[in-house]
């Protein structure tokens, strides 16, 4: 598929949005041979590829985010590149540095791991705080500067970052700032039992297919063919002002959900909330075959989009109130057009 770009305005076609839908079905099926259930996390993965954003993955160990990862990167037949953070990890293990060459005597530039396609960064809150930086900062601007010169980052880029929510010892949360970088972040939960039996029989019987085994479906010009035509999806005013004043109200919650459960917000989302929800949103009208954004497209991304930038007091979780429950409150309480 070539590499042509369109522009943002030009009207889809519904062959381009059949076509779309048509390479998607592939992808979930080869997606299905190596990641069983877990239909949340493949949604999110789909979306955050659509959109051209990062994604935060949280859960607890096991639960095939590695593997997701792989598979995701095997069938684009792009690059793939897992960093396991640790505490001792330097920003240019990550980006790249000068190394000496005696045999010309001059420096050459060793490319670190960040220039990948698709980059797992395995517990990213257990790098310092400096490496998380010079981490993020790649994301945000898709090129890293390594000894004056500027190296672009590969197209398409996907950073996919992962966190144990329950090993703190030695570990550095992201800072607010950091985590609104990300597009969306997901919150993975065990598998259903039904799948978790599906995946011990294929183990059982060797029909689990490995990441690494499995037959590339698209290029990466189809994935930037498919992120065009995300770009392109029609969003309406009435569904900008739609997300917008969810984003808003995060911000002011007590004149939508009451000064009583509002004062566990310490801080709403910021302005690239309703940025993400745009992007995310013509990305989840691709994948249901829609060339246009619906309010209910907005709303099922609720959780992904804000539960990373809306920020809680400490009471909150002494009270036992998620961030999940205050973002449906102001939800519901917001106006569907």
């Amino acid at each position: 598929m070539s590499d042509t770009r369109t522009t943002p305005d030009a009207a889809l076609q519904a062959s381009e949005i059949a076509q779309a839908r048509s390479i998607l079905d592939g992808l979930e099926a080869g997606y299905a041979r190596s990641v069983i259930g877990q239909e949340g996390l493949r949604r999110s993965l789909i979306v955050s590829l659509l959109a051209g954003g990062h994604i935060l993955l949280e859960s607890l160990p096991g639960l095939a985010k590695t593997t997701a990862a792989h598979t995701l990167a095997t069938l684009l037949d792009a690059s793939f590149a897992r960093i396991q953070c640790t505490p001792d990890l330097l920003p240019s293990d990550i980006t790249g540095t000068q190394i000496y060459d005696a045999r010309t005597a001059d420096f050459r530039t060793q490319l670190g791991p960040v220039h990948a396609n698709v980059v797992l960064l395995d517990e990213i809150n257990r790098s310092s705080a400096k490496t998380q930086s010079a981490m993020l900062e790649a994301m945000q601007e898709r090129r890293v500067t390594i000894g004056g010169v500027t190296h672009a980052l590969p197209t398409p880029f996907m950073v996919i970052a992962t966190q144990n929510p329950i090993e703190q010892e030695g570990t550095y949360p992201l800072p607010e700032a950091q985590l609104d970088r990300f597009l969306l972040k997901e919150v993975i939960d065990y598998p259903e039992a039904v799948d978790e039996l599906d995946v011990l029989r294929q183990f059982a019987d060797g029909t689990l297919a490995d990441p690494a085994t499995a037959e590339p479906l698209i290029d990466r010009a189809a994935v930037q063919w498919l992120q065009d035509v995300t770009r392109r999806v029609h969003v309406s005013d009435a569904v900008l002002r739609y997300a917008l004043t969810i984003v808003a109200a995060t911000r002011d919650a007590a004149a939508y959900i009451g000064p009583e459960r509002a004062r566990y917000i310490e801080c709403g989302a910021s302005p690239r909330g309703g940025l993400s929800f745009v992007a995310a949103a013509r990305a989840l009208a691709v994948i249901h075959g829609r060339d246009h954004v619906l309010p209910e497209d907005v709303a099922a991304l609720r959780h992904l989009v804000l539960r990373h930038r809306v920020l809680l007091h400490f009471d909150a979780d002494a009270d036992g109130v998620r961030v999940e429950d205050l973002i449906d409150a102001i939800v519901s309480a917001v106006q569907t057009p």
